[in-house]
């Protein structure tokens, strides 16, 4: 036992406090750490709940803030990892641990909460632990296969509980790993395990919160990254589920360029003849339904002009600047849900923009006579396939133009007093 005076009574006089040395010694001492640490695993044995109350009670003792990368490395490999993930020879190791336990299902979810129960308990190691991830996976190589098996099975486990963030994964995107085929051989076992646990949707939100869901196709080396390979591999490997997410993914990236380029095309002043006959070519590569592609169409039509913000004033910018647009529309209005689409797309854009809530009845009528719109898809969206957004302020401006459309006969010239709403002129 050593004296401590470091505290003073409130009469002046030193406190002695007793303190024991060894407990010093294990608190500072990362020889002494790790000694006690697979001391109490082996005391501890197979029996995981043990396990869990010999981390839980140590942490009082022991500083698991300093020594966080020893303490996992431990519990993980059983000792302290050399750089490339072989063992430390300096140090005493223990069979008890994730490496040396048994490969099915049970065992790693068992071992999942003896990390989950370490980390809730000490919420301190939560950025440790994360990081511990990280780097075994940039170690894998130097495990066997069973190692890496068993990590990616709890890596996939810890996922899905929300145990760490899917940002571990960029590790497989090491260059050396990716060349050698181990960073996609591991993503098959542990997207087995996650999908085990959540379903696709859970598991694309995970990877879309932190950018994964872009990035999949990094898996592979460079000469294979195709969509068409990433989804035969994982196809083959029995996970159709991710295979039909990468297709989607790839889908998305295309959809974006597209609007990318009509963005660009619209505001260089490209003939509408050239941005239609490029639209219509990259709808059939790219397998773009109509209905898809005229949303497409209406942001980028929509996002090319700085509009004004008076509200009398911006209603005739907007029938100027659709009027010129109209024949682009059209080409992607062929079928009568591409016109329901646009008329929800319209709907949706004045509920958004405020300057343009007076505006709606104005821009149907507008593509009413150019034959972008459709008497049946109008009288569609009137009667139930509207949205809820701004429902009865844009059922009441279309209610007059409707009865019209109700009751015109065949051929009937469409009469301008009716580009009105609440008093106003239209401007055809």
């Amino acid at each position: 036992l050593t004296l401590s005076c470091t505290a003073f009574t409130k009469w002046g006089l030193p406190l002695i406090v007793l303190v024991d040395a060894n407990d010093e010694k294990e608190r500072f001492d990362p020889t002494q750490f790790q000694e006690t640490i697979v001391q109490g695993l082996n005391q501890s044995g197979t029996d995981l709940e043990a396990v869990a109350k010999f981390l839980d009670a140590s942490g009082a003792k022991l500083d698991y803030r300093r020594y966080a990368e020893t303490l996992f490395d431990i519990l993980v490999a059983g000792g302290m990892l050399a750089p490339g993930g072989t063992l430390s020879d300096e140090m005493t190791c223990t069979e008890f641990c994730l490496f040396k336990a048994q490969e099915d299902v049970e065992t790693m979810q068992a071992y999942a909460q003896v990390f989950n129960k370490l980390i809730r308990r000490y919420k301190y190691l939560e950025k440790g632990f994360e990081e511990e991830i990280k780097k075994l996976l940039l170690f894998l190589k130097g495990f066997t296969e069973s190692e890496r098996n068993k990590l990616a099975m709890l890596t996939g486990i810890l996922l899905a509980n929300g145990n760490i963030s899917a940002s571990i994964l960029g590790s497989l995107f090491n260059e050396n790993l990716v060349k050698e085929g181990v960073s996609a051989a591991f993503a098959v076992k542990l997207f087995k395990s996650w999908l085990s646990e959540k379903d696709i949707n859970s598991v694309a939100g995970s990877l879309r919160k932190v950018g994964m869901d872009s990035r999949l196709l990094e898996l592979f080396p460079a000469n294979k990254r195709s969509c068409e390979y990433f989804c035969k591999y994982f196809t083959d490997a029995g996970l159709k589920e991710l295979s039909d997410f990468g297709k989607n993914q790839q889908s998305i990236g295309a959809r974006k360029e597209l609007q990318k380029e009509l963005h660009e095309q619209m505001l260089r002043g490209e003939p509408l003849k050239d941005i239609i006959a490029y639209t219509r070519e990259e709808l059939k590569k790219n397998n773009i339904s109509e209905k898809t592609m005229i949303g497409m169409i209406w942001g980028s039509v929509m996002s090319t002009v700085e509009w004004n913000k008076k509200e009398e004033l911006v209603t005739e910018q907007a029938i100027k600047h659709l009027k010129q647009y109209s024949p682009l529309l059209k080409a992607f209005t062929s079928q009568g849900l591409s016109e329901v689409t646009l008329l929800l797309k319209i709907q949706e854009y004045c509920y958004d923009n405020i300057h343009f809530m007076k505006a709606f009845q104005k821009i149907v009528v507008l593509l009413y006579k150019a034959n972008v719109l459709s008497e049946g898809a109008i009288l569609k969206w009137y009667n139930d396939a509207h949205l809820a957004k701004g429902k009865s302020v844009f059922l009441e401006q279309m209610k007059q133009f409707v009865e019209w459309l109700k009751n015109a006969e065949e051929g009937k010239h469409f009469p301008d007093h009716f580009f009105f709403w609440g008093g106003g002129h239209g401007y055809l």
